[in-house]
């Protein structure tokens, strides 16, 4: 009758169905000296539970965690900050008295902006001279358009065999 019983709680352990109280019953049963033969694959297994339930750490862990000190990154910040307001400074001063783009004199100004609009002239006419391709790919698209027309008339007269 044990043995009967023993056998059901190991199939319902396989399937994942036992409670704590039965698997206790089978831990028990398994760490006997005398257990059935055609049962005996198992022991090892619940021995090894057993020998590695009573396992305890016995290596202290540190509970202190390291704290980052913000003080230290805040002064980095202010140098770095300070740093480049020191070298950043001489450098706007010595180009403020120097004005991109401006001119005194506007006939010196037109002059400027007609050669900027002739080199755009010039570039944008090389850039559309390779454009004059495509007339003549259209010129070669056109002709096929012809031999659909072609097709269409031959299958007006030959009616094909499928319709």
């Amino acid at each position: 009758m044990v043995l009967n019983n023993i056998e059901k709680l190991l199939e319902k352990y396989e399937n994942g169905e036992t409670t704590l109280k039965e698997e206790q019953q089978l831990k028990n049963y398994f760490l006997q000296d005398t257990v059935a033969p055609h049962l005996e694959m198992y022991k090892p297994m619940f021995t090894y539970f057993s020998v590695n339930q009573q396992e305890q750490f016995t290596k202290t862990l540190p509970l202190t965690k390291k704290v980052f000190n913000f003080k230290w990154l805040a002064f980095a910040a202010v140098a770095v900050l300070m740093i480049g307001f020191y070298f950043k400074s001489p450098i706007i001063s010595a180009y403020e008295d120097y004005a991109y783009g401006t001119y005194d004199d506007p006939q010196e100004a037109y002059n400027e902006v007609v050669k900027s609009l002739a080199m755009i002239s010039i570039q944008f006419n090389k850039g559309t001279s390779t454009v004059g391709y495509l007339n003549e790919m259209n010129k070669g698209t056109e002709t096929i358009g012809y031999l659909n027309e072609i097709e269409n008339t031959k299958n007006i007269i030959f009616k094909p065999n499928n319709q």
